[in-house]
């Protein structure tokens, strides 16, 4: 195998494959990265077998052929060449030759037989959609994505089509983020599936805020995300999701409208005295035009407030600083609408506008005495 590409584009399709290759494992091959030159084209694949990710790199191929090399070693030493084009060639012993001017390296490599094969998708169904798009839907919903192993479906998103829209849904156990937007293509077929959140995850860094489009492809077990030259695949996660229109309060005594970047502001101050160390509520109280906080710790107390278009009732009701951060951080519009009923109930937050394009659910913390 013999190859020379420009190092920028190279070193770019490394940096995106390696995302999907193990750092540290007992099985070595899964640090490195499987290189295959053939007609005009380098295909660069990361695998830690769950997530795949293989991406292309136009190259003037002399000799066509494969190799897989360590990750981390090649990523440094392209990154450290000092010429504009690569050249890498490779010998019958799995040595990588490396040059770029006056600097050169020797590498060595292993056979792409033993290699492990991604697996083969049986598409069944497949759903275009805008890469910035994408990017921001998973994004404003990622973050309550569960970290908690006892429900694996849950460390994952559902994404659903019906009646030429797209939702994305998750929820850990303490919150639900939804997003929703139209598809371009109203023909798609009424879809459901769990992508995990660790392949959403590297689809949010590979992807940009252009206006290409990505393809999703559904499999029986598996899902893969196209976008330009590169594609990522993943294993589809299995079992019951929460049935999450059911988990929706189904009316609202109490609703109130907040322009968003002031209530993330007050929000910010009061949390100024809460750490992972000293854990503590915001307490928020709804009154009329206006909502209090205030927050206490081993630090001491904090008080500010924030108006609001509505009554609460001076309704108490106390909430994880964090949570509530990204939650109001992650909506896609300047005011919001939060509906609450009680200080032990969830509060909804949703648009203005009633375009139903994005909705957070947080569960309230239990408020103490002492607390105040």
């Amino acid at each position: 195998m013999k190859f020379t590409c420009e190092k920028h584009l190279l070193l770019t399709a490394i940096l995106i494959a390696s995302r999907a290759a193990v750092t540290k494992s007992p099985i070595p091959l899964l640090e490195g990265l499987l290189l295959e030159a053939e007609n005009d084209n380098v295909k660069i694949t990361g695998y830690n077998l769950k997530t795949g990710i293989v991406t292309n790199v136009p190259a003037e191929v002399d000799s066509a052929g494969g190799i897989v090399l360590n990750a981390r070693l090649f990523c440094e030493i392209i990154r450290k060449m000092p010429g504009q084009y690569v050249t890498l060639s490779v010998t019958n012993g799995y040595i990588a030759e490396i040059n770029s001017e006056v600097s050169e390296f020797e590498v060595l490599g292993s056979p792409t037989s033993d290699y492990p094969e991604l697996p083969v998708i049986d598409e069944q169904d497949s759903i275009v959609i805008g890469e910035s798009l994408l990017k921001k839907m998973i994004s404003q919903s990622i973050f309550a994505v569960s970290d908690n192993d006892s429900r694996p479906i849950h460390t994952g998103a559902l994404f659903e089509t019906s009646e030429g829209y797209l939702t994305v849904v998750a929820v850990d156990g303490y919150r639900l983020a939804l997003r929703r937007e139209a598809l371009e293509n109203n023909d798609v077929p009424e879809l459901s599936f769990v992508v995990p959140g660790e392949a959403l995850s590297e689809v949010e860094r590979i992807i940009s805020d252009e206006d290409a489009k990505v393809t999703i492809k559904l499999g029986s077990k598996h899902i893969t995300f196209s976008v330009n030259e590169t594609l990522l695949i993943s294993r589809r996660l299995e079992g019951d999701f929460l049935n999450y229109k059911n988990s929706l309060p189904q009316v609202a005594k109490y609703q109130v409208k907040i322009e968003k970047d002031e209530f993330i502001a007050a929000v910010e101050r009061v949390s100024l005295i809460i750490s992972d160390k000293l854990k503590s509520p915001v307490r928020c109280i709804f009154g009329e035009g206006v909502v209090k906080l205030h927050s206490v710790s081993a630090l001491g107390k904090a008080n500010d407030e924030c108006a609001l278009k509505g009554d609460g009732e001076n309704l108490e009701i106390g909430f994880n600083d964090k949570y509530l951060l990204e939650a109001l951080k992650a909506a896609p519009a300047d005011d919001v609408k939060l509906e609450l009923n009680s200080g032990v109930t969830p509060c909804v937050i949703s648009p203005v506008d009633e375009s139903n394009n994005f909705l957070y659910m947080i569960l309230p913390v239990r408020l103490k005495a002492y607390e105040s």
